[in-house]
């Protein structure tokens, strides 16, 4: 006869009544898998499946562009069986690895509590509600161990409106429907913003949508607005469906995405977690060595725009591929779970500190972890020499990029300003980037707001912003700035100084 399941849907020999104290909670954890799976020929996230072979459950997010390092390009890449062929030609076991595709973080955590996924990727907001839930089952209880990417300043979660939707700023949102996915990234970015220029979230109608369903909802017009996490945003925005109406940025709170881990499963395959760790440095290191490559694989794994997802890859991307547990993040988990709590998706007493658990990345880097987490500057620089104005690149805040249309290797600008200079000689342009002007946010050249300042450097002349709101609070200080759209502003800028 089956045990009876528990309330999670999964066999009762796979459970605990979790009251041991903490200190106890791993060793029993241990204790208890081995037990469980020593009974069972094929049970889900056992590790140690049928027979001499190992299964190892991996939860991934394949449109995530912030987590492709642990999902959509590590799969594809082979990067994590490889380290696994490798380990079992030394102890001779063999793996196997079964890897899940979720559109957001919520349904991956309901897995990982139903034991069904062992490893897996998501954003800062699902990352402490999936702590926090697991916790309440030693079998499930999970671990945050890396980082995948991240924005400092906090724009991978953006608002976008429709194209013709009359809104100029985050207030004008009130009464107005907006598409995200609760207790995403995407909707604590908006929540927050939301509580900074003091809205009542209740002023706002509220769509719990998948990313994919909000994208086609606003394209539809059946909402207003999407706020969501990379991809979505710059998505809709490339496609020409809608525009940027607020970075989330301007939060000032870092955002990222990360790998959690069931301890129980860690502590029973260390070797399989150190393989892991090892396959997404090398999937990490190809990222931020081969960007271009890169994003034009992920476009023909996922369907994204390879434009779209090297705004995001790229050099100067608006994601930093970085593996370690920074101190800012740490922070923001703080300020993460004091609003969770308020939502009751997190519990009061839960302990960031004792869910953070960085040993399997010192353990990676040696000695040089210290001095790899104190660096927050993207790894992947936007650098060579601009022909055209006769400049290095050298200025994050400045580097721009142009990918022509056909070609294999994108040509780097030093100013906005010169990369206007560089569309406007090329006869067909792919994409352009430049930097917000304010904030250095990546932005496409073609849908940024452009202001032309006759009193700045010839070469410094046309100020790319991602919002209205933004080229407005250069206005104030520089009020001889005119507004111009893209097209004048390329025309002009062969002409300028």
């Amino acid at each position: 006869m089956n045990p009876t399941p528990d309330r999670r849907g999964i066999p009762a020999a796979a459970t605990d009544t979790d009251v041991a104290p903490r200190r106890w909670r791993r060793t029993a954890a241990a204790l208890l898998a081995t037990a469980a799976c020593a009974g069972s020929q094929l049970l889900s996230g056992c590790g140690a499946l049928t027979g001499q072979i190992v299964v190892v459950n991996v939860g991934y997010q394949s449109k995530t562009i912030n987590t492709i390092n642990a999902g959509t390009l590590m799969r594809d890449r082979g990067d994590f069986e490889k380290a696994l062929d490798e380990l079992g030609a030394a102890n001779g076991k063999k793996y196997r690895v079964v890897w899940q595709d979720f559109a957001s973080g919520a349904p991956l955590t309901a897995q990982m509590i139903a034991t069904h996924v062992d490893i897996g990727s998501m954003g800062d907001y699902p990352l402490l509600t999936n702590g926090s839930k697991s916790q309440k089952y030693s079998d499930a209880e999970t671990e945050f161990i890396a980082t995948t990417g991240y924005s400092i300043r906090g724009s991978l979660n953006q608002v976008v409106v429709r194209s013709d939707h009359a809104a100029k700023d985050i207030t004008d949102l009130e009464g107005q429907r907006v598409s995200t996915s609760l207790g995403s990234a995407g909707d604590g970015m908006f929540s927050t913003a939301l509580q900074r220029n003091g809205i009542d979230k209740n002023a706002v109608r509220i769509v719990n949508q998948d990313p994919s369903v909000g994208a086609s909802a606003i394209d539809g017009g059946q909402v207003d607005a999407l706020a969501q996490f990379v991809p979505w945003p710059q998505l809709v925005i490339f496609r020409g469906q809608g525009r940027l109406l607020y970075d989330g940025g301007d939060n000032d709170v870092p955002t990222f995405h990360g790998v959690v881990a069931r301890k129980m499963f860690a502590d029973q395959q260390p070797d399989v977690m150190a393989a892991f760790m090892r396959a997404m440095r090398a999937t990490t290191d190809y990222i931020v060595g081969n960007p271009l490559a890169a994003a034009l694989r992920v476009s023909a794994l996922t369907g994204i725009e390879p434009e779209v997802v090297y705004l995001y890859n790229g050099p100067n991307g608006l994601v930093s591929f970085d593996m370690t547990v920074k101190r800012q993040f740490i922070d923001a988990l703080a300020s993460i779970k004091t609003f969770l709590v308020h939502r009751g998706s997190v519990r009061e007493d839960f302990d960031i500190a004792s869910f953070v658990d960085d040993g399997y990345l010192r353990r990676l880097f040696g000695a040089d972890y210290d001095r790899r987490v104190e660096q927050v500057t993207n790894p992947a620089a936007l650098s060579g020499y601009d022909d055209l104005c006769r400049l290095p690149v050298e200025d994050p805040t400045q580097a721009s990029e142009m990918w022509a249309d056909g070609a294999d290797s994108t040509l780097p600008s030093a100013t906005p300003t010169c990369l206007l200079r560089r569309v406007a000689t090329a006869p067909a342009v792919r994409a352009a980037y430049v930097p917000d002007t304010l904030t250095g946010t990546r932005l496409f050249a073609d849908h940024a707001v452009w202001l032309q300042d006759p009193s700045a450097p010839a070469t410094h002349r046309y100020k790319p912003f991602a919002t209205t709101v933004g080229a407005d609070t250069y206005r104030a200080d520089h009020p001889q700035a005119v507004a111009v759209t893209y097209p004048t502003a390329v025309a002009q800028s062969q002409t300028a100084g």
